[in-house]
């Protein structure tokens, strides 16, 4: 759905030049504390590359909000995102997602 071989790579350069829309739809959806990591936070992404987020919703907020939200931003961005909140992440990645997160 995303993919294309013309397409450029998206930084977390060109990530934070788009930060202001990014905030306005995570905090739409009940996300807050918005982070990246995965490929585009070490710097290594490709032009196939998703955009890994990680967020923290709001106590009401459910898997419709966090589903809504993922769509909005593929809708913003232009490719995969993937969204997941710290305490769904699998312990053996949990240690290495926290110290590469970068704040958006």
């Amino acid at each position: 759905m995303f993919m294309s071989q013309d397409r450029p790579k998206l930084s977390l350069e060109a990530l934070r030049q788009r930060r202001s829309d990014i905030l306005q739809i995570a905090k739409a959806h009940g996300a807050r504390n918005v982070r990246v990591f995965g490929s585009v936070a070490r710097g290594d992404e490709g032009s196939d590359s998703d955009i890994d987020l990680l967020v923290d919703l709001e106590p009401r907020r459910n898997l419709m909000d966090l589903g809504h939200l993922i769509m909005d931003l593929q809708d913003l961005l232009g490719r995969r995102v993937d969204v997941v909140e710290p305490e769904a992440l699998h312990w053996y990645i949990r240690d290495r997602v926290l110290k590469e997160a970068v704040v958006l």
